[in-house]
């Protein structure tokens, strides 16, 4: 019982905080490390890596009908103006490929990070300040639908995106929102661009983690391959039913919360939360 208690909260929280910009990685392992959780045990390994995938269901899920529209209209797009390299489906592969070519190069650094609750701490802190001042000044948007959007903001986008993989903490979403935003971009035009990138961006990195997990290499001893019994299979369950409705929900909320205020509160959050685990990390807490 105490598991699925567990698992259920930590879906809760995946599913919070994948997609809001406040980091699902640093949170995620600031509750391991509170709860005593094994970073290094292969069924935990396993169990993130699923919460993860339940987070990602939901964007297809919520944007079905956007997914087909782009589907329809590709690559002239609904007005005709578009072409192969300007289509929104487009943008977002090509922002994809900026981020993931220099991500793959630096997967040994990413690893390192992982685990590293000040690189987390402070990334909180400064993505906080940064989110602010970011919000504050970027007022005067040029692009406000994603449709309207051009080559250089998505690879911008992109390369922007690569320090959320580099320094966990950062937050996929506030790198691409900050970065959509300084391009010129909406509030909502950012969001929905960080969402759409967010698809092929979550699934190639946890289905590569997920490969690793299951089929480790000759040097990743501290992984072996999974035998789960049939209770593990329902906490795993539970975990991902929990983390997609979550998700879902945040999504919905998220969009329709843009559309009217700012990101101020989540740049807040993010200082007292990057503060707060400075201060657990020099008392030796954690």
């Amino acid at each position: 019982m105490h598991e699925y208690l567990l698992s259920i909260f930590l879906g809760v929280v995946e599913g919070l905080t994948e997609f809001l910009p406040v980091s699902s990685t640093a949170h995620l392992r600031i509750c391991e490390a509170l709860l005593n959780i094994d970073l290094h045990d292969g069924f935990w390994k396993m169990y993130t890596i699923v919460i993860q995938l339940g987070a990602i269901l939901a964007l297809p899920v919520y944007f079905w009908q956007r997914l087909l529209q782009f589907v329809r209209t590709f690559p002239r797009g609904e007005r005709g103006n578009r072409t192969i390299f300007t289509h929104p489906l487009s943008l977002t592969l090509i922002a994809f490929v900026v981020t993931a070519i220099p991500a793959w190069a630096l997967t040994k650094q990413i690893g390192k990070n992982l685990e590293n609750l000040w690189v987390m701490a402070m990334a909180l802190l400064i993505g906080g300040i940064i989110m602010w001042i970011v919000d504050a000044v970027f007022t005067r948007p040029r692009t406000m639908h994603m449709e309207k959007m051009t080559l250089p903001q998505a690879v911008w986008i992109g390369a922007a995106q690569i320090l959320s993989a580099v320094f966990p903490g950062t937050s996929r979403s506030m790198s691409t929102i900050a970065a959509g935003q300084v391009a010129g971009m909406s509030r909502s035009a950012a969001l929905e661009f960080s969402f759409f990138l967010s698809m092929p961006t979550m699934l190639v990195a946890t289905g590569y983690d997920f490969l690793k997990t299951v089929i480790p290499r000759h040097h990743e001893v501290n992984i072996a391959p999974l035998t789960m019994n049939s209770h593990e299979w329902i906490v795993l369950v539970i975990g991902f039913v929990v983390s997609f409705f979550v998700a879902l929900a945040v999504v919905a909320w998220f969009m329709n919360w843009v559309r009217t205020r700012g990101f101020v509160p989540f740049a807040l959050y993010r200082i007292v939360l990057g503060i707060g685990l400075l201060m657990l990390l020099v008392r030796g807490v954690l």
